[in-house]
């Protein structure tokens, strides 16, 4: 197998992975752990801050750090707007940012499937991007995480949605679904 990065990437991953109960979320939780993944909690405020700051002294250890800058899984293929701690730790830690799309990843474990196919991930790397500034202006960082997004829509090809999040994207969806169950239930 090509060597693509000439160290181990240190995920970011929702803390969730690491707490899930029983058997299959110890063998989660462990698999995560061997992949050398850091669990983070995302769930806003304080939390959210400590996830800032793990991944700035991942940096500051010279680790190589993977973030999925929409913060979950994209429910229908499309790009979505970039969560804004990317471009905080970039620019607080001076480290660049390496834009990547990944291909195929939806068709190798698709949202709900627990066994992942066994396919190929085709990934396509951009160039070094730097970004620099005031790391508590909310401009500055939305400017900088729409240049990421912008070109990770180029790599890709994917269409992006600049004014919604991924989670947004799938509470809506959610919403339409439980609205046509209920609308067809009245319909009997």
């Amino acid at each position: 197998m090509p060597l693509v990065v000439p160290r181990n990437v240190t995920f970011l991953a929702k803390s969730e992975y690491f707490t899930s109960p029983g058997l299959k979320g110890l063998i989660k939780k462990l698999t995560f752990i061997a992949l050398g993944q850091v669990p983070i909690d995302r769930s806003g405020g304080k939390r959210s801050e400590a996830a800032i700051l793990t991944g700035l002294r991942l940096l500051k250890e010279e680790h190589c750090v993977g973030i999925y800058p929409e913060g979950t899984r994209s429910p229908d293929g499309r790009l979505y707007k970039g969560r804004t701690g990317i471009a905080r730790m970039a620019i607080e830690s001076g480290a660049p940012v390496v834009p990547v799309a990944m291909f195929n990843t939806a068709e190798i474990q698709p949202t709900g499937q627990v066994v992942p196919k066994v396919r190929r991930v085709e990934m396509v790397f951009g160039e070094p991007m730097y970004f620099s500034g005031d790391s508590t202006d909310q401009t500055v960082l939305r400017a900088a995480t729409n240049q990421l997004m912008e070109k990770i829509a180029e790599l890709s090809k994917q269409e992006y949605v600049p004014h919604m999040y991924a989670s947004d994207a799938k509470d809506a969806i959610k919403k339409s679904l439980r609205e046509r169950i209920d609308f067809d239930e009245d319909d009997v």
